[in-house]
């Protein structure tokens, strides 16, 4: 026992036992080196700062029963996912127990935790204090994720080119929905097929997961007309004020559900009388300067979309670099907060193969019925039963 652990009696909020969870002590510095030695059971120790989400999933499944960690589960910069993993899964987690609480926990040592306090487990039984940090439970991990939302953007401001750019007043809408509006049409998990340009190979790699599927249909400007034409009835679209090419047909603006002005400063009031005049609803107004497509997505992810196929997007850097008067970055962190959630109508068409049609059906069952009267007629009461089928034929004519 180092001379610093202070011996103590722990019991149970009833006193009838030690409270806490036991187990192993697992040290290590690195989670990624640390991983792969934890068994069902263990404490993991650590000394890492901002948990990551994919971290602490594999810490859950690998069976810890708490987490302890030297430094903040979540140090500010921005809002760390992590921690609100293991809260979500009743762990026992504490954190800021420093360098000096960190070199008390010896690896393989018993030890027990405790409303933020790690203690060693003697042979008899008792308990020595090692370390002492914060008990950090899921109410803790939304006050943190909230002051790190609010306070700081570190990572994000990398993405910018130069403080003035969009993302300085933008963040909050890109990072947190702030100022998307309540869409009418029902998302929540429903797939959605955004279609920012009606490019003819795209629709036709989506075309069979739309027909049998029913996404919803979200349309970003003149390419609500587009599939009107092809049948496809839009249930949002949306109109950038200030650009008369991008507002479609009377035709589409009726037939859609949901109509989303988008409205940089000082711009919209001839859009919004327009559509006022024409559209079954009026208009959600996105006080914004992102781009339609951009918002079009954040919508599908806000409102919680299970899949979300971009049809006609800009999506390499190239076409980002190449959108005259826009800024890339709020492309980028758009597409990076939808995640494995968005995918092409390429990838749709390798991996969606569809429902069989009713002309494969009647194929597959007119087969299996040659086949099963083929099995009957080789038998010699298939035989039989064949001759005098093709008699009672025979007698007919």
């Amino acid at each position: 026992m180092k001379a610093n652990a202070r011996r103590t009696t722990l019991t149970a909020s009833g006193g009838t036992g030690p409270g806490g969870v036991l187990g192993t002590a697992r040290v290590g510095v690195d989670p990624a080196s640390l991983l792969p030695s934890l068994q069902p059971g263990d404490v993991a120790v650590l000394d890492h700062a901002d948990l990551d989400r994919q971290t602490a999933t594999a810490l859950v499944d690998a069976g810890v029963v708490a987490v302890v960690n030297a430094q903040r589960m979540g140090s500010g910069r921005y809002a760390s996912l992590g921690p609100e993993v293991l809260a979500e899964a009743a762990l026992p987690v504490v954190d800021q127990i420093g360098a000096e609480g960190l070199s008390n926990i010896l690896d393989a040592q018993q030890v027990r935790v405790h409303q933020g306090v790690v203690y060693a487990v003697r042979p008899d039984g008792g308990v020595d204090e090692l370390a002492v940090g914060r008990d950090v439970d899921l109410d803790l991990v939304h006050r943190d994720t909230e002051r790190a939302q609010s306070a700081a953007r570190g990572p994000v401001d990398l993405l910018a080119p130069d403080p003035g750019e969009a993302l300085e007043q933008e963040w909050r809408l890109l990072l947190q929905g702030q100022g998307l509006p309540h869409v009418r049409t029902a998302l929540r998990d429903r797939p959605v097929v955004v279609v920012a340009r009606a490019d003819h190979a795209d629709l036709q790699a989506v075309a069979s997961f739309v027909r049998e599927q029913a996404p919803v249909v979200v349309a970003v400007g003149r390419a609500a007309d587009d599939l009107i034409g092809l049948t496809w009835a839009p249930d949002i679209v949306l109109v950038t004020a200030g650009d008369p090419d991008t507002v479609p047909s009377g035709d589409a603006l009726r037939v859609a559900t949901d109509v989303v002005l988008m409205t940089p400063p000082g711009s919209g009031l001839d859009e919004q009388a327009t559509i006022e005049t024409v559209a079954t609803n009026a208009p959600l107004l996105v006080d914004s300067t992102a781009s339609a497509e951009d918002v079009a997505l954040l919508l599908a992810e806000h409102h919680g979309a299970s899949v979300v196929v971009g049809v006609g997007l800009h999506a390499r850097l190239e076409d980002y670099l190449d959108r005259p008067g826009e800024a890339p970055t709020s492309g980028f962190v758009t597409r990076l907060k939808l995640g494995e959630r968005l995918v092409t109508p390429t990838a749709v068409r390798a991996l969606y193969s569809g429902r069989p049609g009713s002309g494969q059906l009647a194929f597959v069952v007119v087969a299996g019925l040659l086949a099963l009267l083929a099995a009957i007629a080789v038998t010699p009461v298939g035989r039989d039963w064949v001759q005098s089928v093709v008699d009672q034929l025979q007698g007919l004519t």
